[in-house]
């Protein structure tokens, strides 16, 4: 089967943060180090994902930290460069951290009494919206109540973001309303995004209006997305996420030079639409 690519939730938002950002990890596909807080929330969401392995019972606070180290352990055999991360930073004390959210998890919700399917966790989403756009995501958790009722959850290893800010995670949640309407033929009741930095939940009710501004905005960044394809520029866009970029070295905003667009990439991303 040929390979159909897609524009992903986490792109869409990557882009209207920064289309550099965009441009460097979508088109130019230009690797970036691991980072300690990403691997940590890698591996949280591992352990999470493996809890509902567990009759209902067994899924208590210890069963969940002892599935830590074996989660690490496969990650390290996928990827052994992650253990680059511990040369100055104690393993010791970051894995502690990780057991502290997952600690954590528990003040939020009850494991015992939720029944993911082992379909519903991790699960990967691409439909084809009406404009011909491939359009993906992947969903930590649906959860399906007894009455056929659809919840979609989502884990965050870091802090709930100030209301003024938490536009790109309320996109988030209500373009995986659109996916699942897309795939299954029916929206979310509610969404909940569980910010284990902060002990914090963050609820959406879903809107039945939700899917067709969703999709609109879709298309909208797609068409700005192929503008800049057209012009072979994509600008740069500074804010305080710049911190955490793995590309200022190479960022006009901090003075870097921009490498070639990997003509490639490019191409390969037209195929979006069909």
């Amino acid at each position: 089967m040929r390979y159909q690519p897609a524009l992903s939730v986490s792109r869409i938002n990557d882009f209207k943060q920064c289309p550099l950002k965009f441009r460097y990890r979508v088109i130019d596909r230009i690797p970036e180090p691991p980072s300690s807080a990403a691997t940590k929330g890698t591996l949280v969401h591992a352990v999470l994902e493996h809890l509902y392995d567990l009759p209902a019972e067994q899924r208590t606070v210890s069963a969940a930290t002892n599935l830590l180290e074996p989660q690490w352990a496969a990650m390290v055999e996928r990827d052994p460069a992650v253990q680059n991360l511990f040369e100055d930073e104690p393993f010791e004390a970051w894995l502690e951290s990780a057991r502290t959210l997952v600690h954590t998890y528990f003040r939020r919700e009850n494991p015992v009494k939720l029944h993911p399917a082992r379909a519903n966790r991790e699960r990967m989403i691409t439909v084809e919206l009406d404009s011909g756009i491939r359009f993906r995501g992947v969903i930590d958790r649906i959860d399906v109540s007894p009455q056929g009722d659809l919840r979609v959850v989502d884990y965050k290893t870091g802090k709930m973001p100030n209301p003024n800010y938490q536009n790109e995670a309320l996109f988030q949640v209500r373009a995986y309303g659109l996916l699942l309407a897309r795939a299954d033929g029916k929206l979310p009741v509610q969404s909940q995004l569980i910010y284990l930095g902060s002990d914090s939940t963050l609820t959406y009710w879903a809107d039945a209006a939700d899917n067709a501004i969703i999709e609109e905005t879709v298309a909208t960044i797609w068409s700005q997305i192929l503008d800049r394809l057209e012009a072979g520029t994509f600008e740069p866009r500074t804010s305080r996420l710049c911190d955490w970029c793995s590309f200022t070295s190479i960022c006009p905003a901090f003075g870097g030079e921009e490498p070639p667009m990997v003509e490639e990439g490019a191409a390969k991303l037209r195929r979006v639409q069909s």
